[in-house]
């Protein structure tokens, strides 16, 4: 891209109320989808692809990667579960810290037996401070990390991990209420935080209807995410009425 993909983003967002992202997890079991789903997201009207998975149960990360790169006509950003997933076919990464955890091998960890790697493939960062919310499942990325999600009635604990990420110099809060949760991260907590903190905010986990979409993008969210939903539904219809929902200004 002529611009970093971040700012891309946020071009969208000012001019559209938020911008969309769907995930989607490059693991085996959905090999035989994946093709079918970037067509559905270049006819969509997504923003973005978010590529990653806490559990990859096979060798073919890489190749599934690619193939989605190759057929993409947006931006495709890798979501990192681990550093075994990083290859060169992305045009952008979140550099994400679990902030919310405090397993200092994804506090700081990973990221520093990345940074080298992630140098020399030139791909753009955005750092990102992750925050994992409990949404009422138990998450991969909650067994994997070891992280302890943040209750959801306690918005004083989501409003200080974001004002330390801004603090810290991050560019972007991600409030994760993990893959198929019960519960996608309430208005009133996107609310405070937004309020509070001066940083990008992307939201995802749990929202399965574009209405609930739009209420937390008129709530503070900048970009929103779905995955699970989307892989659920099969088809390209309920992709296109997220991003209907999500880019407000314009519909």
């Amino acid at each position: 891209m002529s611009v970093p993909v971040l700012t891309h983003l946020q071009s969208i967002r000012d001019a559209q109320g938020a911008a969309y992202l769907v995930l989607i997890d490059p693991d085996r079991k959905n090999d035989g989808s994946i093709e079918d789903r970037v067509r559905s997201v270049n006819q969509s009207g997504v923003d973005a692809i978010l590529v990653g998975g806490s559990l990859m149960m096979d060798g073919k990360t890489h190749e599934r990667v690619a193939r989605i790169h190759q057929l993409s006509d947006v931006p495709v950003i890798f979501f990192p579960g681990s550093l075994s997933q990083l290859c060169p076919h992305y045009d952008a990464m979140l550099f994400m810290s679990i902030i919310s955890g405090r397993n200092p091998h994804y506090l700081i960890g990973e990221q520093v037996i990345a940074a080298p790697v992630v140098h020399d493939m030139g791909i753009e960062t955005i750092p990102t401070g992750y925050v994992l919310m409990d949404g009422g499942a138990h998450s991969t990325v909650e067994f994997i990390s070891g992280t302890q999600p943040i209750p959801m009635n306690r918005p004083d604990i989501t409003v200080a991990h974001g004002l330390a990420a801004q603090y810290l110099g991050m560019k972007v809060l991600y409030l994760e209420a993990g893959s198929g949760a019960q519960t996608p991260v309430p208005v009133d907590i996107i609310e405070q935080v937004k309020r509070r903190c001066d940083i990008d905010l992307i939201v995802g986990g749990g929202i399965r209807t574009p209405d609930q979409a739009r209420e937390r993008v008129e709530a503070g969210a900048d970009f929103i995410v779905t995955g699970t939903i989307i892989e659920e539904a099969g088809d390209s219809s309920l992709m296109r009425a997220f991003s209907e929902a999500v880019h407000w200004r314009s519909s």
